[in-house]
């Protein structure tokens, strides 16, 4: 009897010291950081869940039993873990070890613009297993961060990105004239550093391409759109036709009938419009921001965490507390408003 005690109380104070430090440990990285949201929060997961399998180990190890008995538990783990593991490889864990790949490699952030396949959105929350866009039909498709990294993905600079517009133009109009006006076309609508390329010389017509450099990329849509219109109220303002080599109109029309709209009003950008990006990107725009606030406000309550070190007066230190606090509860609202986004 007093032999079986010997062995079983190093037992349970392994149980307990295990216990009582996973417990501290779950305090000190996850509980009293879960204010700092889904991004920062994952990779102190990882580290909990780590701990947890050492500390799984160091339990079976101190286990009063013989040596081969050890030895089979700790290959029955293996072999449960290494089971789940190859039973789950094309999906939750396939997708979660993809989602701590595109952390690392960090190729898009919330907000971007991407294209991924045949799909293309704006991000509008990122998980642990899939990454969510909203498309510019304004729905909401989540993709599995295994698709995200099996496939290329385009990213829209946050500093900008070209916009262009095609189309083809008659062998009798000079290319000179052609490209001064698509360059106007392009500063009308708004963008900044035009030029013009021939893309082709085909048998009935010369292939342009009109492109512009668009600082606000959020507009990409509309100034899309804006530039195809200018292209056309501008090349029509100066009696060119554009027809391409398909065209084909049966109405008989008299010798120098030109196939221009009647009305021509010269595009230009309106301040007072609503952009379709506004409606089209809205869960998006939400999610960009509200992660953009709490970035800044993690970086301010660290930076007065720091000044709070070396402040000695008791009143200034204890004031700069209430600052911090104040900056705690701002940043827990926005994690509840991010929550409530991505639900």
């Amino acid at each position: 009897m007093l032999e079986s005690a010997r062995t079983f109380v190093p037992f349970l104070g392994t149980i307990i010291a295990v216990g009582g430090t996973l417990s501290a440990a779950h305090w000190f990285i996850i509980k009293r950081h879960q204010d700092i949201g889904n991004e920062r929060m994952f990779p102190r997961q990882l580290i909990m869940f780590g701990l947890t399998v050492l500390g799984l180990l160091a339990v079976v190890l101190s286990m009063p039993v013989s040596e081969s008995s050890r030895n089979q538990l700790i290959g029955l783990i293996g072999i449960v873990i290494s089971g789940v593991l190859a039973f789950s490889s094309t999906t939750i864990i396939s997708n979660l070890m993809a989602g701590v790949l595109l952390r690392i490699t960090k190729p898009f952030r919330v907000g971007d613009f991407i294209r991924i396949g045949d799909h293309c959105g704006r991000i509008s929350a990122r998980g642990l297993f899939d990454t969510e866009i909203q498309t510019e039909t304004r729905e909401l498709i989540a993709l599995p961060n295994t698709y995200c990294i099996s496939n290329p993905v385009a990213t829209i600079r946050s500093s900008g990105t070209i916009i262009s517009a095609s189309l083809s133009l008659g062998y009798e109009i000079d290319h000179t004239r052609v490209e001064r006006l698509l360059m106007e076309a392009a500063r009308t609508c708004g963008l900044d550093e035009p030029f013009v390329h021939i893309l082709e010389l085909g048998n009935f017509a010369v292939t342009y391409r009109v492109s512009g450099f668009l600082k606000d990329y959020k507009r990409l849509i509309s100034v899309q759109s804006s530039l195809y219109a200018c292209v056309l109220d501008t090349l029509h303002g100066q009696g060119i036709e554009i027809m391409s080599p398909s065209y084909m109109n049966q109405r008989q029309l008299r010798e120098g009938t030109n196939v221009i709209p009647a009305t021509q009003v010269t595009s230009a950008p309106d301040d007072q419009q609503t952009f379709a990006e506004e409606i089209v990107f809205d869960k998006a725009e939400q999610a960009e921001e509200l992660e953009h606030q709490k970035n800044k406000l993690i970086l301010e309550i660290g930076s007065l965490e720091d000044n709070l070190k070396e402040i000695k007066d008791e009143e200034h230190k204890k004031v700069q507390q209430q600052v911090i606090e104040q900056r705690k509860k701002i940043l827990e609202a926005l994690q509840q408003s991010t929550n409530q986004t991505e639900t």
